[in-house]
């Protein structure tokens, strides 16, 4: 009978063949079971490069990072993991960090983790001012409306399977994160933020890179504030 939990990593990735292999090669896989690369209808390497670094790759077509998670999270179920990370495929974050996230899981009995880029060390030039701006926020609106004290929307994070399936999570594209971290604090769940370092990612942001991406995420993610606080979902 096992006695350590199962923990398995979900790397949403569009067009990341120059830094998926960096990401998968610097996740413990003493410690992660499963490393799960969603192919998010890319155009390059990304898949082959995945592979051959040593992850389980599935394909989403349907182009949205709350797509790829989705099916990413049916993969965790079929393998009955018992903590999900979820972690970007930029290179932007630190795998290495995986063990600090899902520390407060695995001692405290926490639901969910947010690694925060806010108290942790950002290299400079890693985030836009309008990516700070905006997570500050968005922050803020869930203090008001919610009660819930966090201070970033960082895609690095780790939730226990159980309370991940509580949330039932719908959000296809860019109100991913707020819709975790809103419905966690709608449900009580008991969470923490643990300081992350974060640098430049390798390659162009498909989000805050473009005028367009940077307008939709802000809309998407103020209005997820405003639309959960008067839902049951």
């Amino acid at each position: 009978m096992r006695n350590t939990p199962i923990i398995n990593v979900v790397i949403p990735a569009f067009n990341e063949e120059k830094s998926i292999a960096k990401v998968i090669g610097d996740i413990d896989r003493n410690l992660v079971d499963e490393v799960i690369v969603v192919n998010n209808n890319s155009t390059d390497n990304t898949v082959q490069v995945a592979q051959e670094a040593g992850a389980v790759v599935l394909t989403e077509k349907r182009k949205g990072y709350g797509y790829a998670c989705l099916l990413g999270i049916e993969r965790t179920i079929a393998n009955q993991a018992d903590i999900v990370v979820f972690l970007d495929g930029d290179y932007s974050d630190y795998p290495q960090q995986i063990i600090e996230v899902v520390t407060p899981i695995l001692e405290n009995e926490m639901d969910m983790v947010i690694g925060s880029r806010a108290l942790g060390n950002r290299e400079k030039g890693s985030m836009t001012p309008q990516q700070v701006f905006g997570n500050w926020l968005a922050t803020r609106l869930m203090k008001i409306f919610y009660g819930a004290s966090f201070t970033d929307l960082g895609p690095f994070r780790a939730i226990k399977s159980t309370s991940l399936a509580k949330l039932k999570m719908a959000d296809k594209t860019y109100g991913w994160t707020i819709e975790m971290q809103i419905k966690a604090a709608k449900h009580k769940m008991r969470f923490c933020e643990v300081p992350v370092k974060y640098r430049k990612r390798i390659g162009v942001s498909k989000v805050s890179g473009t005028v367009k991406g940077t307008i939709m995420a802000g809309i998407k993610i103020i209005g997820a504030v405003f639309k959960y606080k008067f839902t049951n979902k």
